[in-house]
């Protein structure tokens, strides 16, 4: 699988894990000079608290466009860290 945006490859990896439809990158896999940490955070009922990253390729900016979960609750822990996208962000095979 591969996250695009904006002609930057943000990620890429054939060991996604698919949680409610969305592909969760690991860590490793991604392209760490496009990220940007961000203030963001949100609460999943059962995952517990994302963070986001705001993603920049060339002159382009695409806030929390991304996000993962630090710490995320047991039901969860097998995402820990691995980061999904939205907002554009195109996720192909």
């Amino acid at each position: 699988m591969k996250a695009i945006w904006n002609g930057g490859l943000l990620a890429e990896s054939n060991k996604t894990l698919i949680v409610e439809g969305n592909h969760y990158f690991p860590p490793d896999s991604l392209n760490r000079e496009y990220f940007r940490n961000s203030d963001t955070t949100s609460m999943c009922v059962w995952k517990g608290m994302a963070n986001y990253y705001t993603i920049c390729v060339g002159d382009k900016i695409n806030r929390d466009a991304a996000w993962y979960y630090p710490s995320p609750s047991s039901a969860a822990e097998e995402i820990k860290n691995y980061v999904a996208f939205w907002h554009g962000v195109e996720v192909t095979e």
